[in-house]
Formats: structure tokens, sequence, C-alpha cells
């Protein structure tokens, strides 16, 4: 019996599957990074300055010129 369940066990083991592991973590980080960036916006609202004004644009302009590289 002790064996048949060994068997059994390793049996599951290997039909465990973790290919994709690496994306799901991925997009998880990418999430993180734009709730933070969302949060950061948010906080900023209440601010009348155009400080930082340029530095956003650029890194807009940046994102959206990488987005627009992006083929699928």
């Amino acid at each position: 019996m002790h064996r048949a369940l060994g068997y059994l066990h390793a049996r599951l083991i290997q039909l465990r599957d973790e290919t994709g592991q690496g994306t799901v973590e991925y997009v998880a980080l990418i999430l993180l990074v734009a709730l933070v960036m969302a949060g950061v916006i948010a906080a900023m609202k209440g601010f009348k300055t155009d400080q930082g004004q340029a530095l956003g644009d650029a890194i807009l302009n940046k994102i959206r010129a990488a987005v627009d590289k992006v083929e699928f």
C-alpha cells in the first residue's frame, strides 16, 4: 500500500506544470508598478504647479514610443 501511494504521489508531482510561471510573476510586477504610478498621480492631483510638467511629458512620450514599437 505504501509503495502504491508513493507511486501515486510521484505521478501527481509529474503532472504539475510550471510553464508560464515567470510570465505570471512579470505581470504581477508590472501591475504593482502601475498601481504605484497611479497612486503617485492621484496624490499629485492636488498640487497646482507646473514644475515637472516637462519631465512628465518626456516620460509619457517615452512610454508611448515604447508601446508603439510593440507588435503582436
